[in-house]
């Protein structure tokens, strides 16, 4: 098994950023949005923690009408380009940033109906501080929705996914995925991040030949 190898913690570079921004990743986005409206959304208030550019939550509010979404993420430069892909989207009155740390957000308790992130944890020499505050903020009976890479086993398998999802892209692109799935967790280890927190780790699984998947409801209060 590959050591995890950690990359910066957030894309702060403008050009960086547009370079993410810029890669396909519609269907990925499209099917984050499918997988996480059929597991069920208990409520409207939804909380996207690492929103990047806001593309998951702009096709959220394409194809569901009750909901509302605010985007925590560390990064000014991914926010500045968020904010155009909002407005451009016609989602201003929808969708919400807030620059802020994943570690120390300054949302209240128990504020939102769903809390979901896509490719944020690999980012976290930490991600269990990230799953706390993600827990924190939303409301009992709540649902936790999170989707990251899987780190391979051996560095063949690094290169063929390279290829297989970015050889068409810049090199520059294929270097931030590949960064990427080095830093990611593997299936045990957010496995036991989960177990740590009093979750079922069955609420883990394989979601694709990259992605793990996390899906659970927070226990109503008694």
């Amino acid at each position: 098994m590959l050591e995890r190898v950690l990359e910066p913690e957030w894309m702060d570079d403008p050009d960086e950023a547009l370079c993410y921004d810029e890669m396909d990743h519609d269907e990925v986005n499209r099917q984050f949005v499918r997988d996480l409206l059929a597991a069920g959304l208990p409520g409207p208030d939804v909380l996207d923690v690492g929103i990047g550019t806001a593309r998951i939550p702009v096709e959220l509010c394409q194809q569901h009408t009750d909901c509302r979404v605010m985007g925590a993420d560390a990064a000014l430069a991914m926010l500045e380009v968020a904010r155009i892909n909002v407005a451009t989207a016609g989602f201003e009155h929808r969708i919400e940033l807030c620059h802020c740390n994943c570690r120390q957000m300054p949302m209240a308790d128990a504020m939102f109906d769903v809390v979901m992130s896509n490719s944020l944890l690999h980012h976290l020499p930490d991600p269990e501080a990230a799953v706390a505050e993600m827990l924190r903020v939303l409301r009992p009976g709540g649902r936790i929705f999170v989707r990251d890479l899987v780190r391979p086993a051996d560095q063949d398998t690094v290169e063929q996914l390279v290829q297989r999802y970015t050889g068409a892209e810049p090199p520059a692109a294929q270097q931030l995925f590949r960064q990427s799935l080095l830093a990611a967790l593997t299936v045990a280890e957010i496995r036991d991040i989960v177990t740590g927190f009093g979750f079922s780790p069955a609420g883990v699984s394989v979601t694709s030949d990259r992605h793990w998947t996390w899906s659970s409801l927070v226990p109503p209060s008694s």
